[in-house]
C-alpha cells in the first residue's frame, strides 16, 4: 500500500468516526508531515511518514479522538526530528495543536534506563503536559503502541529497553486511564521481547488448546444467550426492549504469565482462562443486576469473587459487575456485566468521554482527572530518590474504596493506611491525628485499609503532629509530602540534630573521619556534590526524611576519595630523596602535568609523554576513574587502558614487552561516563530482577545490558553492563546491590 493509499484509509476512518471532522486541516497536516520527514526512513526501510499515519490511524480508529488529535498525531514527530518549528505549526494550524505536538515531543525523551533525576524530570513533564490537556498522553500512548507493534526491526537491546520502559511506564498509565484493551496489548508485546521463551511457551499452549477453548466459549456463550432470551426473564427487566451482546475471550498471555509467576502454577493449573462479558444495551443500570441474578441462577457463584464497580466506580470512571462462577463441569470463569456506555469507557477509558471528543460531545470533564494535578503538586517537593516509587504507588497501583463517617467514598491505592486517609481528607486532619477507628474498632496506624471499610480519624488540638515514623507507614505521595512539609517547617533544630547524628553514624560505619568532610578546602566541593548549600541544610533534609544518611554519604564518597588521592600524590612527591632538587622537580612536574592534562587528556585519561593519543578502555576489565590503571600501546588503535589488577596487564606480561607499556593516569576531573561490568551471584527468587533494577535506578546508573540466567540448583547468575562516573559511584552501586535480598556476591569481571 502506497503512502497516499494509507493516508486515504486514514481519511476514510476519520469520516466514518467523525463526519464533522476538519478533513482539510488533516490533509494539510499530512502534507506538512510528509514534506518535513522527506528522505527519512524507519528501521524497516519504509518512508518515515508511515509511522505518523499509523499513529493517527490509532488515534482516529481505536481511540476515536477529535480531528485536532488526528492532526497532532500526524505532526507529533516534526518538532523533534525535523526543522519544522512550534511557531510554524501554531501559525499554520493553531496554538492548541502546536501545544499538543510540543507536549508529545517532550514525552519522547522519557527513558526508563536513564539517570533517575532525568527520569524524574521527564515524569514531571508528562504530568504537566497531561494536566493541561490529557490528549497529549493519549497521542503518546498511540505512538508507543505503534512502535511496539513494529519493534521487529530494532536491535535486541533496543527491543528489551523499550519493552521494559513500556511495561514499567506506558502500560500502567494506560491502566490508570482506563484503557484496558491497549494496556493488554502493550503488556503482551513487551512480554514477547522481555521473556521470549516464556511467551512462546504460553503461546504454544494457547494454540494447542485453541479448538477446545473455542468450543467451550461458544457453548457457554450460547447457554447465556439462551437464558437471556427467556420470556420469564425479560418480564423482570425495566426495559422490555433491551437487547444483549455476549462476548467471550481468553486470558491474554501476560496475564497468564503473571498468574503462573506469582502463584507458582503450571499452565494446566490455571482455572480462569476464560472470561465472558454481557453488554446490556440499555441506560438503566438495574438491568445489569437482573442479568447478575440470572447468571447466578445458571452457574454457582464462588465466594469472595464478586466486585460491584457499578455501585462503586473506579477513579478512572470504570463501571462493571464482575463475578466468578463455576459450571456443572467444574469449569471456572469470570462474567462481566455492563451497559454499552460503560463498555465504551472500559475499552477506551478517558478517550471515551474526553471533552474534546467528536464536536465536544463527550461527557468527560477536566474535574474527572483532577488527580493528575494533585499528583504533580504532591511530587513538587519530593527528592529524586523516592519520586519514582511514590509516583508508581499513586498512579499505577490497584485501588481500595473506603467510607468517611458521613458515608462519602474515598479512593486510595491498595496498601493505604489510616494516615493516608487522614491526609486525603485534609492536611490539618492528618497533622492533628492521634488515632483511627475502622468499622468502629481502634486500629494501629499501619493498618491496611480494605474496600468497604468505614474510617474515622480521631484528632486532638493538642496533638504533637506527625511522627517521622509515619513516613515509612504512609503509602501515598500526598501523605508523605504533607508530613515532610510539617516536619521541615516545625522541627528544623531537631531535624538538624537528628540528621547530623545519622550522618556521622554512617560516616563511622564506612570508616570515614568526620574531619575529612568538614575540611574547609573540601567541604564546598562535597556540598556541591550533595546539592545542598550548607551542612545544616543537608542535616535538616536527613532529619525530616527527605534524604537518607546512606544516600547523602554515597553522594560525596567519590569526591572524598578523589581528594584523598590528590593529597596522597602530593605528599609522595614531597618525600623525594633529594629535597632541593626534588622540590624543584616537583613544582616543575606539577606545572607541566597540569598543563599537559589540559592538553592531552582524552576520555579523562592522560598518557605520559604523549599528546593527542587515542585511548580506548579494555573490555576485559572495564576500568573507571579511581581504579589504578596502566596503558598498553596497541598496533593502530592507540593506547588500551587496563586496570592494574587485570591478568592481561600482569607483571609477567609487562616484562615480555616493556617498551609497549606506558604510564597512564586519570585527569584531575572527568566529565565522562564510563562503561563497566558486574557479575552477580544470587539466590533465585520471585521479583529478583525487579529488585535489582530498582536498586540500579536508585543508584542513578544507566543500564546498557542485563543478562540473567537461573541455574538448576536454585541460584541465578546476573551480568550487568552499566555506565558510571567514577569508582565512588561504582561502590555505591555495589552497596545498593548487596542490599537486595538474595544477592550473595558481586564481582567486577577481570581478565
Amino acid at each position: 500500500m502506497t503512502v497516499e493509499e494509507q493516508y486515504k484509509k486514514l481519511e476514510a476512518t476519520v469520516r466514518e468516526v467523525n463526519p464533522a471532522a476538519d478533513i482539510k486541516q488533516i490533509r494539510a497536516a499530512f502534507d506538512l508531515a510528509r514534506s518535513s520527514h522527506k528522505g527519512q526512513k524507519r528501521k524497516s526501510g519504509e518512508p518515515y511518514i508511515i509511522h505518523p499515519i499509523a499513529v493517527a490511524q490509532i488515534v482516529a480508529q481505536e481511540l476515536r479522538l477529535d480531528s485536532e488529535s488526528v492532526t497532532a498525531a500526524l505532526l507529533h514527530d516534526v518538532i523533534e526530528d525535523t526543522s519544522t518549528t512550534y511557531e510554524t505549526i501554531a501559525r499554520t494550524f493553531s496554538p492548541k495543536i502546536a501545544e499538543l505536538v510540543d507536549g508529545v515531543t517532550k514525552l519522547t525523551r522519557l527513558q526508563f534506563a536513564d539517570r533517575e533525576d532525568q527520569q524524574m524530570e521527564n515524569f514531571r513533564k508528562m504530568l504537566i503536559a497531561t494536566s493541561r490537556d490529557i490528549r497529549v498522553v493519549l497521542i503518546k500512548i498511540a505512538d508507543r503502541l505503534h512502535n511496539m507493534r513494529t519493534m521487529d526491526y530494532q536491535t535486541p537491546e533496543k527491543q528489551r529497553l523499550k519493552s521494559h520502559e513500556t511495561m514499567e511506564i506506558y502500560a500502567p498509565i494506560a491502566h490508570r486511564l482506563g484503557m484496558q484493551r491497549i494496556k493488554w496489548e502493550l503488556e503482551d508485546l513487551s512480554f514477547m521481547y522481555l521473556d521470549p521463551v516464556a511467551f512462546e511457551e504460553i503461546h504454544e499452549k494457547l494454540e494447542v488448546n485453541r479448538a477446545r477453548d473455542e468450543q467451550l466459549m461458544q457453548e457457554t456463550s450460547a447457554e447465556i444467550e439462551e437464558h437471556l432470551r427467556d420470556e420469564e426473564f425479560r418480564e423482570m427487566l425495566n426495559d422490555k426492549n433491551c437487547t444483549f451482546t455476549v462476548q467471550s475471550r481468553m486470558k491474554h498471555p501476560y496475564s497468564i504469565y503473571r498468574k503462573m509467576f506469582l502463584l507458582h502454577k503450571e499452565y494446566e493449573e490455571i482455572t480462569d482462562l476464560h472470561a465472558f462479558r454481557v453488554i446490556v444495551n440499555t441506560t438503566n443500570q438495574n438491568d445489569c443486576y437482573q442479568v447478575l441474578a440470572l447468571v447466578h441462577d445458571i452457574y454457582m457463584p464462588l465466594d469472595g469473587r464478586f466486585k460491584d464497580y457499578i455501585g462503586h466506580p473506579k477513579p478512572d470512571g470504570y463501571q462493571s459487575i464482575h463475578t466468578t462462577v463455576m459450571d456443572q463441569h467444574g469449569h471456572r470463569f469470570e462474567v462481566q456485566i455492563r451497559t454499552a456506555a460503560m463498555h465504551a469507557v472500559a475499552e477506551y477509558g478517558v478517550a471515551a468521554h474526553w471533552k474534546y471528543k467528536v464536536n465536544g460531545q463527550g461527557d468527560g470533564t477536566e474535574e474527572r482527572y483532577e488527580w493528575i494535578r494533585r499528583l504533580l503538586e504532591n511530587q513538587e517537593s519530593g527528592y529524586q530518590e523516592d519520586f519514582i516509587s511514590t509516583l508508581k504507588v499513586d498512579l499505577f497501583d490497584d485501588t481500595v474504596f473506603v467510607y468517611t463517617p458521613q458515608g462519602e467514598i474515598r479512593s486510595l491505592p491498595a496498601g493505604a493506611t489510616p494516615i493516608d486517609f487522614a491526609y486525603c481528607i485534609h492536611s490539618a486532619v492528618g497533622n492533628r491525628m492521634v488515632g483511627a477507628r475502622v468499622n468502629a474498632r481502634i486500629v494501629p496506624m499501619d493498618y491496611k485499609l480494605k474496600t468497604g471499610d468505614s474510617v474515622e480519624i480521631m484528632t486532638s488540638q493538642s496533638a504533637r503532629g506527625p511522627s517521622r515514623d509515619w513516613l515509612s507507614i504512609a503509602q501515598t505521595s500526598e501523605a508523605k509530602s504533607k508530613i515532610r512539609q510539617w516536619l521541615k517547617k516545625e522541627k528544623r533544630p531537631e531535624n538538624i540534630s537528628n540528621g547530623r547524628s545519622s550522618f556521622e553514624a554512617e560516616l563511622r560505619r564506612l570508616n570515614i573521619p568526620f574531619k575529612e568532610v568538614t575540611d574547609p578546602e573540601i567541604l564546598p566541593l562535597l556540598l556541591k556534590k550533595a546539592d545542598f548549600p550548607t551542612l545544616d541544610d543537608l542535616y535538616a533534609a536527613i532529619g525530616y526524611g527527605g534524604l537518607t544518611a546512606q544516600k547523602a554519604v554515597a553522594r560525596i564518597q567519590g569526591e572524598l576519595k578523589r581528594q584523598k588521592e590528590i593529597r596522597a600524590a602530593a605528599e609522595e612527591a614531597e618525600k623525594a630523596e633529594e629535597p632541593e632538587q626534588g622540590m624543584v622537580i616537583f613544582h616543575h612536574e606539577t606545572a607541566r602535568s597540569e598543563e599537559a592534562r589540559k592538553k592531552t587528556s582524552y576520555k579523562g585519561v592522560v598518557v605520559e609523554d604523549m599528546d593527542n593519543c587515542l585511548v580506548k578502555f579494555a573490555k576485559c576489565c572495564t576500568p573507571v576513574p579511581g581504579d589504578r590503571i596502566v596503558g598498553f600501546i596497541t598496533r593502530g588503535f592507540g593506547v588500551s587502558v587496563h586496570r592494574a589488577d587485570c591478568p592481561n596487564a600482569s607483571e609477567e606480561r609487562r616484562a615480555v614487552m616493556p617498551g609497549r607499556w606506558v604510564k597512564v593516569t586519570w585527569a584531575a576531573s572527568t566529565e565522562e561516563n564510563y562503561p563497566t561490568s558486574l557479575e552477580l551471584l544470587c539466590k533465585d527468587r520471585n521479583n529478583l530482577a525487579l529488585d535489582i533494577f530498582s536498586a540500579l535506578s536508585g543508584a542513578k546508573v544507566s543500564v546498557q545490558k542485563a543478562d540473567m540466567r537461573s541455574t538448576t540448583d536454585g541460584f541465578a547468575n546476573c551480568h550487568l553492563d552499566i555506565t558510571i562516573h567514577d569508582s565512588g559511584q561504582l561502590e555505591n552501586v555495589m552497596r545498593k546491590l548487596h542490599g537486595v535480598a538474595g544477592v550473595l556476591n558481586i564481582a567486577r569481571p577481570v581478565g
